[in-house]
């Protein structure tokens, strides 16, 4: 069976998307066999760096390794066993489609509490969660007593992966391997940035994740969506001298990457 990945957070702007163009593209790099699946269906942004990726390549008649998207398939409701959510069927048949041809499927869920979000976190062998280092991000995963800065107890998206959790034992499926991926970190060691990383090693000792490091904030990644290119394609389409920030960010992916620890990987870029 393919490896799921889920790549969640109900706060948008956490770097989602990015993060799971850059897993998957990577993935695909390596010789995996890699599906993905947009679940923003309003945005969309996965998907439009999918297919803006499919254009440039196209364009410039080049073959670069890329995942293989599919859009959820519509379902005609009277099709629907009584009780069934539309939904749910819609999110099976996805991933039933790219099981058989897959290692690995990716499924970027929106930054927002939905029942497709919800049913994809119970889904996920491995989970990833970008988290912005900001106390803002981090009352999703816990509440924090602002005068001690003990940790008062879980908070929504906490909740919402216990649960999926249970879903998951339940179904006598092994357990999620949860990722909580430091992402945009400043470049300088402030205060705030200490607190975070203690709050954080705290809080994955409480409720069972890792802590894993992410990327620093870097206009190279908005430079890249609109081509669909991702770090590790740049010297593909000639650019023979990467500079400091380029350099420092695909050491970023290699580490994220070794940090996820997925079966059968070995990082090689």
């Amino acid at each position: 069976m393919a490896h799921i990945i889920v790549v969640g957070n109900e706060k948008g702007g956490a770097g989602k998307s990015t993060v799971s163009m850059h897993v998957a593209t990577a993935l695909s790099r390596m010789g995996h066999k890699v599906g993905v699946i947009d679940l923003d269906l309003r945005q969309k942004t996965l998907a439009r760096y999918l297919e803006n990726r499919l254009t440039f390549l196209a364009k410039n008649d080049m073959n670069l390794a890329t995942p293989d998207f599919r859009d959820l398939p519509e379902v005609d409701k009277s099709a629907l066993r009584p009780g069934e959510n539309v939904y749910d069927r819609r999110l099976s048949m996805a991933v039933a489609g790219l099981e058989n041809a897959s290692e690995f499927i990716l499924i970027d869920c929106p930054g927002s509490h939905t029942r497709l979000s919800q049913v994809a976190h119970s889904l996920a062998d491995t989970l990833i969660t970008p988290l912005n280092d900001s106390f803002i991000d981090f009352d999703l995963l816990a509440r924090i007593d602002p005068d001690t800065d003990q940790i008062l107890g879980p908070s929504v998206y906490s909740e919402m992966v216990w649960s999926a959790r249970q879903l998951r034992a339940q179904a006598g499926l092994k357990p999620t391997d949860w990722v909580v991926v430091r992402n945009r970190l400043g470049a300088q060691a402030m205060v705030n940035k200490k607190k975070m990383g203690d709050a954080l090693d705290a809080l994955a000792k409480r409720i069972g994740f890792r802590v894993a490091p992410g990327f620093n904030e870097r206009v190279t990644f908005r430079e890249l969506f609109p081509r669909g290119l991702t770090l590790l394609d740049l010297k593909d389409i000639g650019v023979k001298n990467m500079n400091i920030s380029m350099v420092a960010a695909r050491q970023e992916l290699r580490d994220l990457m070794s940090a996820l620890k997925l079966p059968g990987v070995t990082v090689d870029f």
